[in-house]
């Protein structure tokens, strides 16, 4: 029963931690296609620095520059350059590479505003703070093996977007990434990349029948809510 609950308890985290990164991360920050209350939005960032480690601004700028040089000479992890496998099991590092030069950052990121969060060196205290909330919850074994496999999931999920949805899977649309629904139902939303590529500033990505962008649901809840407003949707739709 306790093994159970370490793996639920996880599982959650995880779907919560992707929820976020495509709706804060990509479809707020980067793209503009949506805004939440600020209070959803240090919700959000709070919880991505504590279990991602990832740093809003950074973020924000790799992808952007991913779409500008998309699958050419440039692109911080195009599968096309690097290899599939390669940014697969390797994304993390294609991603550091550029999140790492600050003069990239700053040109990608002038619109950013920083907020209290970002003082919060998040591949330092935001991962420990992450890491001994699975140990208090768990103990050190479970909780720290529970982190360990949460975090390498949470990477190779994000890794398939780049790698796979840009080689593997059918397009709606004549651009270089593909859909693959079955990772689109994992990262909520996000392998419905060729769909994205087409309309970058959208924050629906589903755009036929049978496709599912699960992340959209939370985003109609938001509005609901008062709690966020979408500001770009697909101009068009594909054929079925």
């Amino acid at each position: 029963m306790f093994a159970l609950t370490v793996v639920l308890v996880s599982l959650l985290v995880l779907q919560i931690s992707v929820f976020l990164t495509t709706i804060y991360l990509h479809r707020t920050l980067t793209h503009r296609g949506l805004e939440v209350h600020p209070a959803v939005a240090f919700a959000m960032h709070l919880w991505l620095t504590v279990f991602t480690g990832i740093s809003p601004r950074e973020w924000v700028a790799v992808h952007r520059k991913h779409h500008q040089f998309s699958d050419k000479e440039g692109d911080p992890h195009s599968p096309y350059l690097f290899g599939l496998w390669h940014v697969f099991f390797g994304n993390v590092i294609y991603y550091r590479r550029t999140a790492n030069d600050p003069a990239v950052v700053a040109k990608y990121t002038k619109d950013y505003k920083p907020t209290a969060i970002d003082k919060i060196p998040a591949q330092g205290y935001g991962v420990l703070i992450g890491l001994s909330l699975f140990i208090w919850s768990f103990g050190w074994l479970w909780g720290g093996v529970a982190f360990v496999l949460y975090a390498i999931a949470y990477i190779l999920l994000n890794s398939s977007i780049n790698s796979i949805c840009h080689m593997i899977g059918y397009k709606n649309f004549d651009n270089m990434a593909t859909n693959v629904r079955w990772i689109a139902f994992l990262t909520g939303g996000e392998g419905l990349h060729n769909n994205h590529h087409e309309y970058p500033t959208a924050a629906h990505f589903a755009m036929k029948g049978g496709e599912i962008d699960p992340a959209w649901g939370a985003i109609r809840i938001l509005e609901v809510l008062g709690l966020a407003r979408v500001k770009r949707l697909p101009v068009a739709k594909a054929a079925a």
